[in-house]
Parts: structure tokens; sequence; C-alpha cells
């Protein structure tokens, strides 16, 4: 098997395509990329920027090149030395447009009788035969909008097929609409009613079932072909937490792509262990941000910073938001759940829902991979029982009926060996998880929003050296070539705003006055929602006016404490954009700002590159995504997800390389110091991957020990500055070193050379930046 060393995201997409990509390659590998990491390149609906939505999964998208880009793409990347890794969707598809894509539109044709009818997973006997499409507007006659046009319904722009036979002269088009294989109702319907599975709570979605044989062989003929030419060399797969069987998709994936790389994009929660049996190197990093990120908390900020908003407990935060998402936006897949109970259980639906809906409340990870994970499902009943006793009864018989086999059963248990409802129970439990906890409390528990990012939790505050260095152990010997990440297109907040957000625990005192004087100069009327968004503002500053309000409005509906998406609150929202105007027209509100951003600028930057280090040289892959060998200060997507300005980077990159720039450029917001760490730790890791072969903690000692974090990789040496605010007000690194052998080392980011004599002095080795990267130079 081929393994990166390290992967570039790039985000494929109409106005940026395979070909663009292919261009870019030489800047890559100048870079010292080892591979090029592609967004979702199948045909996707028009218009997408994301490539999530997948009409087509026989043909790579012409709007994003088609197969002579990839072609393009790959050659390049080959001719360069590099591999390329493709993101797929193998979960859903997109149906927002029924027309363009052939699967979905032959099953409104033909209904139960179409080919593809076991292709979608549809609860037909839920509505009749038929399957409901929640896209009908709040009109009270919005079915009388219907027109019949060339053996079609229209309505407004969206069309949809009529059978044949289900149409005569002088029908209306209510009567034709009557007599298809679907029935659309209105869209506020969905989340009771809806009858076929979807991604999360997105109804332009459509779940598929890759676990039948054909369906994945259809859904994938494309791939294949990809690896049969030698055209992609691994894969990373979206949302496995949605399939039936992830673990029996992974073994024909893997065969079917000749034994290549493969990535799951699966979220583990603290402690949560990747099943081991699963046909994949690991997970795509999400894990590892968390612990990164929290090596730059400062711990004694917790309390004061808890104290400044307060709010109801994390865990009990989780527990309501993910009951409120059970009980509502995504109720339809409860309702599912209940349908699928036998008769005999002794249960009344009403019950059961609610019980359900606990259980799914109460799930501690995203899913359970039965047999495997049965502890999961027991710790959940457990608590659901605790806190509603009175449901005790019913969430027993659920427990032996959502686990019918004992934990640890044979390796040879089969989708029927489970029955229909444990494994729909699993493919929903992530999504309750999605939704009520990323997408929602996420954007309510905003103690220090730098901790709020997908696979970690926010009520872990910090951690300390000694457990990061336990757990880059670990990684090390158990997932060497699982990818590590800092930013990517679905991160709440890009590392370098994290980076920035993070100082907020180094000076909470700091903090506390400027969110006081800022709620009492623009009020906002919810102060956890006021928290988040001038911690979003202060940690993207300087960002535009356009960029903050589309941020205000999404964190603000998402987290659905004051407004939300489908009933948005005008009073509420109206003080919360004056509240952001203010950031750029009340001159007291703005001072406030740009104070503070000046106070902890700095800091941030110390952060980002100790951070951008730490993860470039850790056990692991690392994937730096598209742009961020700059400074990047993105908010939550599509902010994320916006072009980058390439001609600049390679101008930097050019100038670092040639000589004519600055020999080390300061940290400041030209980002060419980011960049040169970037470039350097990238190169030094794909020219020399023997330096990166182990795991030694490197000990700091000193006054000053705790701020400088330290590891030898098997020849290279990183040393990275942690809570930067802390040290200076300390007095600095004074006597501080780490210990490393006698002997000459150089740094990489630098050039210069370094004497141990079994200590090398902290003051001395951070003189220029907050970080380093050290090679042995006397024949080690």
């Amino acid at each position: 098997m081929r393994t990166p060393l390290s992967t570039y995201r790039l985000q494929i997409r109409p106005s940026f395509t395979l070909f663009d990509a292919a261009e870019l390659v030489p800047y890559l590998k100048d870079l010292g990329a080892d591979w090029v990491y592609l967004s979702p390149i199948l045909t996707a609906e028009p218009g997408s920027d994301h490539g999530y939505d997948v009409v087509d999964p026989t043909a790579v998208d012409p709007a994003r090149g088609g197969a002579e880009g990839l072609k393009a793409l790959s050659d390049a990347a080959h001719a360069a030395g590099m591999g390329v890794l493709v993101d797929i969707v193998p979960n859903h598809m997109g149906v927002a447009t029924p027309s363009r894509n052939a699967w979905w539109w032959s099953l409104l044709l033909e209904g139960r009788s179409s080919r593809y009818a076991d292709a979608f997973d549809v609860d037909w006997d839920a509505a009749g035969g038929k399957l409901r499409l929640p896209v009908l507007g709040d009109g009270d006659n919005e079915l009388e909008q219907l027109k019949l046009v060339n053996d079609e319904l229209h309505y407004y722009d969206n069309r949809y097929p009529v059978a044949p036979g289900t149409a005569s002269e002088g029908d209306s088009a209510v009567d034709v609409h009557a007599r298809q294989h679907y029935e659309l109702v209105n869209w506020r319907r969905a989340d009771n009613e809806l009858n076929y599975r979807r991604f999360f709570g997105v109804n332009t979605l459509a779940g598929i079932r890759v676990e039948e044989p054909w369906v994945f062989d259809e859904s994938h003929v494309e791939i294949k072909r990809w690896f049969d030419e030698g055209l992609v060399d691994g894969l990373r797969i979206d949302h496995p937490d949605g399939l039936a069987d992830p673990k029996g998709y992974l073994s024909r994936l893997r065969e079917l792509a000749n034994g290549a790389y493969i990535l799951v994009e699966k979220i583990l929660e603290p402690g949560e262990k990747l099943p081991a049996d699963w046909e994949t190197e690991g997970t795509t990093g999400y894990d590892a941000l968390a612990d990164v990120d929290r090596l730059f908390v400062d711990a004694a900020g917790e309390q004061q910073l808890t104290a400044l908003v307060p709010t109801e407990p994390y865990a009990d935060m989780i527990h309501g938001t993910k009951r409120g998402i059970a009980d509502h936006l995504l109720h339809s897949e409860v309702q599912r759940l209940v349908r699928l109970l036998p008769a005999d259980s002794g249960l009344d639906p009403q019950t059961a829902a609610d019980a359900l809906a606990e259980l799914l409340a109460c799930f501690p990870v995203y899913r359970s991979y039965l047999p495997e994970g049965a502890d999961y499902l027991t710790d959940a009943v457990i608590a659901a029982t605790v806190r509603r006793p009175d449901l005790a009864a019913a969430l027993a018989t659920l427990h032996k009926l959502l686990n019918p086999l004992e934990s640890g059963g044979s390796d040879a248990v089969s989708l029927q060996d489970l029955g229909e409802l444990a494994v729909r129970f699993q493919q929903t439990s992530g999504m309750v998880m999605a939704k009520g906890v990323e997408d929602t409390a996420f954007y309510r528990f905003s103690r220090l929003t730098s901790l709020n990012e997908v696979g970690a939790d926010p009520a872990h505050f910090a951690v300390a050296p000694f457990d990061l260095h336990t757990r880059l152990l670990r990684r090390q010997l158990d997932q060497p070539a699982a990818m590590t990440a800092l930013t990517t297109h679905d991160t709440k907040r890009s590392e370098d705003t994290r980076a920035r957000i993070s100082v907020l625990s180094e000076i909470p005192d700091e903090w506390s006055d400027a969110f006081t004087a800022l709620e009492a100069l623009a009020p906002m009327g919810d102060a956890p929602m006021a928290n988040l968004l001038w911690q979003a503002i202060i940690g993207a500053w300087p960002l535009s006016r356009e960029r903050a309000h589309a941020y205000a409005e999404k964190a603000s509906r998402e987290a659905s404490s004051s407004t939300t998406w489908t009933a948005p609150n005008t009073e509420f929202e109206t003080r919360m954009h004056a509240a952001v105007d203010a950031a750029f027209d009340n001159p007291e509100v703005n001072a406030l700002i740009t104070s503070l951003v000046d106070r902890i600028r700095h800091a941030g930057y110390s952060n980002s590159l100790s951070a951008k280090l730490l993860q470039l040289t850790m056990p692991g892959v690392p994937d730096v995504y598209q742009g961020t060998e700059f400074w990047d200060r993105s908010l939550v997507d599509p902010d994320n997800r916006r072009e980058v300005d390439y001609a600049r980077r390679r101008k930097t990159a050019a100038a670092l390389t040639d000589g004519t720039g600055a020999e080390a450029p300061d940290a400041d917001e030209e980002a060419a110091a980011k960049l040169l760490v970037t470039m350097r730790a990238l190169q030094l890791k794909r020219g020399r991957p023997e330096l990166f072969s182990g795991y030694i903690p490197a000990a700091a000692e000193g006054p000053a020990a705790e701020h400088l974090f330290a590891f030898d990789r098997g020849g290279a040496v990183t040393a990275v500055t942690r809570l930067p605010v802390g040290l200076e007000r300390a007095g600095g690194w004074r006597d501080t070193a780490v210990v490393l052998d006698a002997g000459t080392y150089r740094d990489v980011l630098t050039g210069r050379t370094r004497t141990s004599t079994g200590r090398l002095a902290a003051a001395d080795l951070f003189d220029t930046y907050p970080v380093a990267l050290l090679v042995r130079e006397d024949g080690e």
C-alpha cells in the first residue's frame, strides 16, 4: 500500500476545477505536500460548491473538469511524485433536482416497481405506498400551483415525472398528482412524516443502501475505474456512520480499490477507539485536532470563564439538545423505529417513541457497531433509566430488541442477524448526535469557543503536556497512518481563529471586562450567543461586515435559543445585527475590539505557529487545508470554503525558496512566517521520512518548563511554546531548557545551528520564532 506522508486538501468546484488543481501541483510540490487531497468530484447538483450532493455516481462532474480534468490532475501529481486522495460519498445522493438524478427520477416515476426501489431507503407502507416529498410551501392551496407539462408535473421551477397511464385529457394537475408513486407535501411535514432516510436533517440528500451488492457496484463503477486505470491512490470516506454496515462496506471498498489507502470521516468521542476490524488506516483527524488545541488553553482560566456566562452543565445541555432533535427535526426517523418494533413487544407507539428518543439522547457516542460496542448501548439504557425511571420497563424491552446478539459475538454477524430495528437505530444515533451537539449545543455552550469543534468535548477544557505526550505516543503505536488536521471544510472555526480565541483563557479577567462592556454598549438579549459572537469576531478580526452578519445569522439560528431557521425572531435578530454593525460603526465598540485584538495578536501568532508545527510533525499524516499555509481566520462554512489567493502564496513561497525574501520573516500579518513553518516541516518530512519513525517525549526543565512542549520523532525534534501570555508575565524563559542529547542541531525553520550540552536553552532556541524543528548535524 502506498501511504501519504502528508496531504493538501483542495475544494474542487466549478470555479476551481481539476484543471486548476493540476496547474497548482508545482506549487504544492514546492510546499512539500506529498499527496493532493480532493473534495468530492463525482457529478453533483448544478451549482454545488461542496460536491456532497452527488446526482450521478458514474461520472466525474463535467463542471469540475470531468474525466479529462481528473486525468490531467492525476498525471501532473504522479509526474511530480505525488499521490491523489479523493473524498467519496457512499451514504447518500442529491435529490434536490429530480431530473438530474436518474435513480431518483426512476423511483418517482415507477415507485416500488423501479429497479432503484431497493437502492433508496424508503418505508413505502408508512405513506400508503407513496414516497413523501416535502417540497410544498405554506400557502393554503399549494397543490393548485401544479401544472401538467409534457408528461411532467411542474411546481414552480421543480419538475416531477408522471407515470404512464396516469394522465388523461382533461385531467387536472391535482388529479394526476394523486395517481403518482409520490406525494408532494408541505416542507414542514418532513420532521414527522418523512418516509425515506436522509443525511441528517437534509431533505435533499436521500440515503442509499450500499449494503446491497448491486447498489455498491453501480454507485462505485466510476471509483473502480479510477483504481483500475491508476488515476487515484486513496480514498476518504464521508460519514461512514450513516451506512448500515460500515465494516462490510470498507471490506468491499478495499477490494475494489486494490488494497489502497483508506480514511474514514469518523467522529470519535474522547476515549473512544475506532473499531479494530475496519479496513481503514484511521480517521480524518478531528480527534487529533481536539488534542492539539487543548495544549494551548490555560486550565487556570476555566473557572472565571465558566462564571462569566452561566449555563447549564454541558452534559445536561447536550442531553436536552439531542432530545429536542429526536423529538422534532428527526422525529420521522424515531417514528420509523417505532414502526419496526415487533407486534408482540408490548410497547404502545407513544411510549416506544418516548423511550427511543430518550435512548438516542443518552447515547454516549455517535453509534455502536453491534456486536462490537454493545457496552455503549448498555450505558445509554442505564443513563436513560436514571433520567426517566418511568420508562424503565420500556427501556429494558428496547435493550433486548436493539441488541439481539450477545456482546462480542461472531465476526460473521450479518445484518439479518441483527435485524432491521437494530441496524436502523445505529444509523439514527449518529444523526441525533451530529444535529444535537455539533449543530446546536456547540452554538449554545460559549465558555471558550475554540473548544467547540467537531470530534471534541467543550467540557474538556485543557490538556496537560504529560497527557498529550501519552496520547501522541499511543497514536504512534496504534494509528501512525491516520490523518491529522487543524482545519477542514467542516470546522466551526479555522485553526488561526481558534488559536487567537484560546488566548482568552490566559486573560480571563480582561475578557470578562471586555465582554461586560460590549454587552452594555451593544446588548443582544442572549448572553451565551453574545459571548459566542464576540469571540468569533475577535478571533476572525479583521473581517468584512458581510462575513460577520452571515456568521451571526447562521450561529444564532443553529443555536435555536433566541431564533430559529424555521421561525426567525425578527426582534432578536434586529438587535443581534445591530450589535454586529456596532463592531464597525460604534467608536467605543470598535475600540474595544481592536484594542483586545492588539493585546492578544502576538500570542495568537505563537499559538498558531506552535499548533501548526505540532500537527505537521506529530504521529500521523498531516493535512493542510487549502490556504491555511497562510493565516486563515475563517468561521463556519461557507466562510471556510472561500476562494484562495494562490498567486500571493506562490509569490511568497518563491521568495522564501530563492532567497529574495527575508531569511526568517517576522511573525506578522504578512503570514510569511506560517508559510515558512509549513513548507520547511512538510519538506523535511517528505525528504527524510526516516526522521519521523518514532515518538519520544523531550523533557523540559527550569522555571518555565510548563510552557515548552517537545518531542523527538526519531531524528527530527519539534519544540513549541504554549501559554505565551503566562510565559511573558512570569518573566520569559529565564533558565528553562529542553533536554537533548549533546550535539549540534540545525533548526530547519531558520537554518541556524544550536549546540546542546545535554540542555539547550529555550531562550536561544526560541529567539526568532516560538517554534523550532531540529535535526542533528554532527553525524548522529
